[in-house]
């Protein structure tokens, strides 16, 4: 009903321009939703070259992608609702990553890295790799909130520290930074196995993390819609002074802000070590750019107070959609990297312009 009445709203609206305004108004919204437009073409585009693109795999391949990075995304959402950012996000993926897999070697195999430990039950492991994300979260917090610094100047500093400790973990036991492959089929199955029937006579499947990113996704959302802590992380995103004056424990928010958001990438490490299969120091790189692409692209503005998760998702979604158009066109993997820049960089242009006409 809400989308219905805005529908009407916005008609009515534009039934009471002169023709100045409406070319003004449809001028402005082909601006503001150029990266939908753009992504409509793409998707039509890719089709006409290659009609396997949406096809049931292919749809649940994209699904699955999707899935693997919305903790990651959620988590650096409520950092952007702070105005900040986190740039050890993807670093902290990869640490809690390794430690997964180490902890979830297979006893048999030949150069496991604890050569003496049982395998780890997976419920065990994700209370792990969760609390080594939320310490990361935590110091990230502490330092943005206690000393007044930028975000991007305390993550820029836990993400080489994160890298310094991921390159120690791996050469433990004189494993000498090998990957760390092997998993246990127990893990893998708890990870990529799915308690789902299975479609398209047995060739579709949805994995756990699907169903475990659709777990979280629902979480966050009582966290940031119905919880005083989520009105508190928005009100901080808007005016800390006044959110202080009301009340608010701003140094406190952050914290809380930034320890959530680190669990949120152990929670994606936790899925990447069993999907990945093979992890290494590189496990990670670059993931927090397509997060916070991800989250532009939904709506959470770097201005601070405004993002939902519902659009975090889509926009989770949408990436994921032109990275797998780029691929099935057979776009060169280097010039990829330069796509993903400009959607950033336009992204961000859109949001700012926004507003900019806003205020």
């Amino acid at each position: 009903m809400n989308i219905v009445n805005a529908f009407h709203s916005k008609v009515e609206y534009y039934n009471t321009l002169d023709a100045k305004d409406r070319k003004k108004f449809w001028s402005e919204m082909i601006i503001n939703n150029a990266l939908y437009i753009l992504l409509i073409i793409a998707v039509i585009y890719t089709y006409v070259k290659n009609n396997k693109f949406l096809s049931a795999g292919s749809i649940m391949n994209i699904i699955s992608l999707s899935a693997a990075n919305i903790p990651i995304a959620l988590g650096i959402g409520g950092c952007i609702v702070l105005t900040g950012t986190d740039l050890s996000a993807g670093r902290v993926v990869g640490l809690t990553a390794c430690i997964a897999a180490s902890l979830e070697q297979s006893v048999e195999y030949a150069t496991k890295m604890f050569p003496n430990m049982p395998v780890i039950n997976p419920w065990i492991v994700i209370l792990i790799v969760l609390a080594v994300g939320a310490v990361v979260g935590l110091v990230n917090g502490f330092f943005v909130a206690k000393f007044k610094l930028h975000p991007f100047i305390v993550t820029l500093a836990t993400q080489l520290i994160v890298y310094g400790i991921i390159l120690m973990y791996i050469s433990l036991n004189g494993n000498n930074g090998q990957p760390l492959s092997g998993l246990d089929k127990t893990f893998n199955d708890f990870v990529k196995g799915s308690i789902l029937p299975t479609f398209g006579d047995g060739k579709i499947v949805v994995p756990n993390y699907v169903l475990m990113a659709i777990a979280i996704t629902i979480i966050m959302w009582v966290i940031w819609n119905k919880t005083t802590f989520g009105k508190n992380m928005f009100a901080v995103g808007s005016n800390p002074e006044a959110a202080n004056v009301s009340g608010v424990n701003v140094m406190k928010t952050i914290i809380l802000v930034h320890t959530l958001a680190g669990a949120m990438y152990g929670m994606t490490g936790f899925i990447e070590s069993s999907r990945i299969g093979s992890n290494q120091a590189n496990t990670g790189l670059n993931y927090e750019c397509d997060a916070i692409a991800a989250c532009v692209i939904g709506g959470v503005s770097f201005v601070g107070g405004t993002g939902k998760i519902s659009g975090i998702v889509l926009g989770v979604f949408l990436l994921r959609i032109i990275f797998v158009a780029l691929q099935f066109l057979a776009i060169n993997q280097n010039l990829q990297y330069v796509i993903k820049g400009l959607i950033i960089l336009i992204a961000c242009s859109i949001d700012m312009r926004k507003y900019l006409v806003r205020k």
